[in-house]
């Protein structure tokens, strides 16, 4: 695999509006760290390590409660299960050796695959792929270092912070939409989502999914016959 270090310019750039949205976002969760009572560098490993968005959220509150293991398991579970349909349109064929790819799987961010997925980047080579996601990594535990060590000058209580994972996520959503547009899928997903919290409140995510990919495979085969139908 050729050296991912020689992409580091053009990754900066290809990762760079996304990245400093993840940056601000890690500083959030920095914060939230500092004032929990953990030592600052706890936000650096936990960001650098666990690497996992909106589970480091939840997570932290779970290791504050002390709340069982099977509890955090089943956590980390449903809040990451989106990544195995990530995974599905992720270049990871791209990317050789089995440290590139194992870095790669680690990495497979949702800024990450909004990044690495786009038309543009069907033709990046595996190292520009690692290097964008190396790029997107340090921005957010750089940014959760960052929010730690200043933590002690925000007033306690930061309110709001917890919901920047939102935020962003948001901003990935309009970014895609922009991408490729179109109402029906933004309509799907939201009616999944709708009738996964009438069905299934206590499993939401894994729910909604879950309808989601049913709803797309649907979709995918009906217009597959009626365009095959239109051509006949």
């Amino acid at each position: 695999m050729r050296n991912p270090l020689r992409y580091a310019g053009v990754a900066v750039r290809d990762a760079g509006p996304v990245g400093l949205g993840a940056l601000p976002m890690g500083m959030a969760f920095g914060v939230l760290v500092a004032h929990s009572g953990l030592a600052w560098w706890w936000a650096s490993v936990i960001s650098g390590l666990v690497y996992a968005g909106s589970l480091e959220f939840l997570l932290l509150g779970l290791v504050l409660a002390v709340a069982p293991l099977t509890a955090v398991a089943s956590t980390a579970f449903l809040v990451n299960v989106r990544h195995v349909f990530y995974a599905l349109s992720f270049p990871l064929h791209r990317i050789r050796g089995a440290a590139g790819k194992a870095y790669g799987t680690f990495a497979l961010s949702d800024e990450a695959w909004a990044v690495t997925t786009r038309a543009g980047a069907a033709s990046w080579p595996g190292g520009r792929i690692l290097g964008a996601q190396a790029v997107i990594h340090a921005y957010w535990a750089g940014g959760a270092t960052l929010g730690a060590l200043a933590g002690s000058r925000v007033p306690d209580g930061p309110a709001g912070l917890d919901f920047a994972v939102t935020a962003l996520f948001v901003a990935l959503a309009l970014d895609a939409l922009r991408e490729h547009p179109g109402v029906p899928t933004p309509l799907l997903a939201l009616g999944c989502a709708l009738l996964a919290r009438l069905l299934c409140p206590g499993q939401l995510l894994l729910a909604a999914f879950g309808l989601f990919t049913a709803g797309l495979v649907v979709r995918h085969r009906w217009t597959g016959r009626t365009g095959g139908a239109s051509r006949a």
